[in-house]
């Protein structure tokens, strides 16, 4: 290692490379001028060679024996270490732009009204970071960095998980701001209740739900989708409250509420962590199940299913006895494969929503 770096023109001397003068100039061995300075001759070799940083009890002892200041020996390494502190900033920001552009910055831009930076790749980088509240954008390529992956992240490639990280870190963030009540299970399971018979209420429900939600210790929050994190939802312990996040990935009413009741069921039976679009555990099937059955009531299903009529008025007429939107019952025969998706007779019946950002 050397005692001295060159970097964009500068160089910056390790205070190694100053000792190792003194001790030529002084005539002594190192052996002998470690044994004056009160070291060993390999602590006295690892300095002048640059392969440690000066300690305070060395600079001291320098001091001492040349007559120079403490200040002096310090302010020589802290200058040494600033310049290697650019080098390894400059070199992180090199891996950040890396990132960001996995992640893509017109996502921020346009939803959260960032700034428009065009080709300003290390401006860009400042913006995201300061917006996502992160030292450096390298730790969104980590799995579990803001909650436990549901999926086998090995399966993933950076790109996804980077993206998956950024939109849970984004609905963390929002979730910080709130400050919700200690989340009760019991307001929880009523709020969800009533929730539920709001399915066709499009054009109103959503802030009901969220009131609702948060009163139990639930803080909702419904994010734009940022394409490519195959993510459909996320739950996380926030302090006392829980967070629980989905995206518009799923723009229709009948997936839409599907994703809601399936976090809703990891929030219920304790589990926390993100969903992606495969399902790969029994804690997801699980999920699933519930919001399969939260939705459509199971003995209900079972006995329309059993009539074997399929048409709009069957559909209606049942969706409105069990009080769910007609695209929910919808959705779930398309699922269970007792309509076709591209069946046009049933267009009509499906609602899709837009999400506006609440930046």
């Amino acid at each position: 290692m050397s005692n001295y770096i060159e970097y964009k023109g500068r160089v910056a001397f390790h205070p190694g490379y100053y000792v190792e003068e003194i001790v030529d100039e002084s005539g002594l061995t190192q052996q002998d001028f470690a044994s004056r300075l009160d070291t060993t001759p390999k602590n006295l070799s690892k300095l002048i060679n640059g392969q440690q940083s000066l300690s305070v009890d060395m600079a001291l002892k320098l001091s001492r024996m040349l007559g120079t200041t403490l200040e002096y020996w310090l302010n020589l390494q802290n200058a040494y270490d600033a310049v290697r502190a650019e080098i390894s900033s400059d070199a992180l920001l090199e891996e950040e732009i890396g990132v960001l552009k996995q992640i893509g910055y017109g996502y921020f831009r346009d939803k959260f009204l960032l700034p428009d930076l065009p080709r300003k790749l290390p401006e860009q980088v400042v913006e995201v970071r300061r917006f996502l509240e992160v030292s450096s954008l390298t730790v969104l390529t980590k799995r579990d960095v803001c909650v436990s992956f549901r999926s086998d992240s090995s399966k993933m490639d950076e790109k996804t998980i980077a993206r998956a990280n950024a939109l849970v870190q984004i609905a963390v963030n929002e979730a910080r701001r709130k400050n919700a009540p200690r989340y009760d299970k019991g307001k929880f399971e009523s709020a969800v209740e009533y929730a539920l018979m709001l399915t066709t209420d499009h054009d109103r429900f959503y802030p009901l739900i969220e009131k609702a939600f948060f009163d139990a210790g639930v803080i909702l929050v419904l994010l734009p989708n940022l394409e490519g994190s195959k993510t459909n939802g996320a739950t996380k312990r926030i302090g006392s409250s829980v967070m629980l996040m989905i995206n518009d990935r799923r723009l229709y009413a009948d997936t839409f509420w599907f994703t809601l009741l399936h976090e809703v069921g990891h929030i219920l039976s304790g589990d926390f962590g993100v969903s992606f679009e495969v399902k790969a555990s029994e804690k997801e099937a699980a999920a699933d199940k519930f919001a399969e059955d939260k939705l459509i009531p199971p003995e209900s299903y079972q006995l329309f299913l059993s009539e074997g009529l399929f048409n709009l008025n069957s559909i209606t007429q049942f969706a409105d006895e069990i009080k769910r939107d007609p695209s929910i019952v919808l959705g779930r025969l398309q699922s269970d494969g007792y309509v076709r998706y591209d069946d046009t007779r049933f267009s009509h019946l499906k609602y899709r929503y837009e999400v506006v950002t609440m930046e």
